[in-house]
C-alpha cells in the first residue's frame, strides 16, 4: 500500500528535494518522508529522515515516490540587536567552525561545515533570554586545521569583545583540537600571572546539529549561560578558559571544564572531554525549556586583569617524539630543525636509553643523541604517555639519566597536550623553559592532582 498523499509536486525527484515513498522490506512495506540525498549506493535511493538519520533502500524496492517540496526551507536570520533585553549581559559567539557549526550537504550527503553564526540564533532562539548576542565569524575551519596563527585571532577578537564590554565570549569550535585552543586562551591571558576581563568558553558538538542526536543545542545554551552568568574567573585555579560540553551520554547536564587540563578522551560520544590532574569546575543543568543553572564554587579573584592577551610566535616550532620501540636517534637529530622537541615518554616518563642485553645499539645511539642536543643548548621537555599522574623521573635510573643530560619535566603533572601549549607559549614570551615548567602558571601544574 503506498503512502497518503497529501497532493505533492509530481516530476523527476533531485537531490534536496523533499520527498514521501513506499519501500518494500522482509518485513512489509514501510513509509518514510525526507530530503533526497545523493545514493550511497548504485541503484539505490537515500533520505534523510526527520530525526537526522539516513535510510538507504534499493530503487527497485521503491514505489510511490512523491515530491513534496523541491526547495529546502529557508528561514530569515535572527537580528541580535532586535527586541533585545537591555537587562541581560552581552556576550560574544566567536565562531571558528566544527561539527556545531556543520549542516548536511543535501546534494553530497556529507556534513560540512558552513553554518553561519546568525543561523545559530536562528536555531536555538532561546539563547535571547540568557545574554545580549553578538556574533563574530572568524571561519568556518575543522580544527584539524587550526594553528597558532589562529588562537592569535581568536584571542585578539575575545580582547575586542571585553573593550565592547562584553561580560563573556563563547568560541564554538570543533572537538578534535578544542582543548589546545582552550589551553592557548588559559595561557595567552593569564599565564603571566593576570586574568581575563571576563569569561571564555569554548564548546562543540559530537553530533552536527541536523541529527536527532545532536548536542549542540545544550552546550551552546550552557556555554552561554556562564558566559553571561558564571564566576568571575580568578585565572589561577584552570578558569581562565573552560571547555563546556554534555557531561555524559543524557541530555540536560554539561560539565565546566579548566580549559588548560582537559582532554577528548572518545572519538563520537557526547562526554568526550575529562580533566587530567584536575576536577571539573561545576556543572550546567539544561531544562527542556533552555533555562539554565549553575552548581559551581566561586573563589574571590586576586590577580590583577589582564589589558591584553600574549600573543604565540607562530614561526616556533616543536617536534613531538614517542618514546617506544620505534624511536631512533636520527629522529632525535631532526630536532636540530625545530625551536624544541617535547618527549612523550613511557610511565614516568622515560625513553629507550639503555642497551642492557648488549643486543640493542639503537637505545645507545638515542641516550647518545639526546645528550648531544642538549649539550648544544636544545631544549627538550618530557610528558608522560599515560595521560594521568606526574612525571617522576627520580624513581628510577635511567629518569635521573635523563635529567643529568639536561631533560626538562621532572614532576610535572601537565597534561600532555596542554603540555606542547605551555611550551610554545614559553617559548613565543622569551621565558625561561625550566622555571616556566615547574610553575603552575594558570591551574595547568596543579601542585595536587586529584585523579
Amino acid at each position: 500500500m503506498g503512502c497518503p498523499r497529501p497532493g505533492g509536486a509530481m516530476g523527476a525527484p533531485n537531490a534536496g528535494d523533499r520527498v514521501r515513498f513506499s519501500a518494500a522490506t522482509p518485513e512489509g512495506a514501510v513509509c518514510h518522508e525526507g530530503i533526497l540525498l545523493a545514493p550511497a549506493a548504485t541503484a539505490g535511493v537515500t533520505v534523510k529522515l526527520d530525526n537526522g538519520y539516513n535510510v538507504t533502500f534499493m530503487l527497485e524496492h521503491v514505489s510511490d515516490m512523491e515530491i513534496l517540496s523541491t526547495e529546502l526551507a529557508t528561514t530569515e536570520a535572527l537580528n541580535p540587536v532586535s527586541a533585545e533585553d537591555a537587562s541581560l549581559p552581552e556576550v560574544w559567539i566567536i565562531h571558528t567552525g566544527g561539527t556545531i557549526a556543520s549542516k548536511v550537504d543535501y546534494v553530497t550527503g556529507a556534513v560540512a561545515a558552513r553554518f553561519e553564526p546568525e543561523e545559530l540564533l536562528d536555531a536555538v532562539p532561546e539563547l535571547a533570554n540568557l545574554a545580549r548576542i553578538r556574533t563574530r565569524k572568524l571561519g568556518n575551519m575543522w580544527s584539524d586545521d587550526i594553528r597558532a596563527r589562529h588562537w592569535n585571532a581568536m584571542m585578539e577578537v575575545t580582547a575586542e569583545a571585553f573593550d565592547c564590554g562584553a561580560a563573556g565570549v563563547v568560541i564554538t569550535h570543533g572537538t578534535d583540537t578544542m582543548h589546545f585552543s582552550a589551553a592557548a586562551a588559559a595561557f595567552a591571558w593569564a599565564g603571566n600571572g593576570e586574568r581575563p576581563p571576563g569569561r571564555i568558553v569554548f564548546t562543540g558538538s559530537q553530533r552536527s546539529s541536523d541529527r536527532g542526536s545532536t548536542d549542540g543545542t545544550e552546550n551552546l545554551l550552557a556555554a552561554v549561560h556562564w558566559a553571561a552568568h558564571g564566576p568571575a574567573p580568578t585565572g589561577e585555579n584552570g578558569d581562565a578558559s573552560v571547555i563546556i560540553m554534555h557531561a555524559g551520554t543524557d541530555d540536560g547536564t554539561c560539565a565546566v571544564l579548566p580549559g588548560c587540563a582537559v582532554r577528548k578522551f572518545h572519538s563520537s560520544r557526547r562526554g568526550t572531554f575529562q580533566c587530567i590532574n584536575a576536577e571539573p569546575l561545576g556543572t550546567i543543568h539544561v531544562g527542556r525549556d533552555g533555562r539554565c543553572t549553575i552548581d559551581a564554587k566561586s573563589l574571590p579573584p586576586t590577580r590583577p586583569v589582564a589589558g591584553r592577551p600574549a600573543a604565540f610566535d607562530d614561526t616556533k616550532r616543536i617536534l613531538q617524539l614517542m618514546a617506544g620501540a620505534h624511536l631512533f636517534a636520527d629522529q632525535i637529530g631532526l630536532a636540530a630543525q625545530y625551536d624544541a622537541v617535547l618527549f612523550h615518554g613511557t610511565g614516568l616518563g622515560h625513553l629507550p636509553i639503555e642497551d642492557s642485553n648488549e643486543d640493542s645499539p639503537e637505545n645507545t645511539a638515542v641516550s647518545e643523541a639526546v645528550q648531544a642536543y642538549c649539550a648544544n643548548g636544545g631544549v627538550a621537555v618530557m610528558v608522560t604517555q599515560c595521560i594521568h599522574g606526574p612525571v617522576h623521573m627520580d624513581v628510577y635510573s635511567k629518569g635521573r639519566n635523563q635529567q643529568e643530560f639536561g631533560i626538562i619535566g621532572n614532576h610535572a603533572s601537565t597534561s600532555p597536550d596542554a603540555a606542547l601549549v605551555k611550551l610554545h607559549f614559553l617559548l613565543s614570551t622569551g621565558a625561561d623553559v625550566a622555571s616556566g615548567w615547574a610553575t603552575d602558571l594558570c591551574g595547568e601544574n596543579p601542585a595536587s592532582i586529584t585523579n
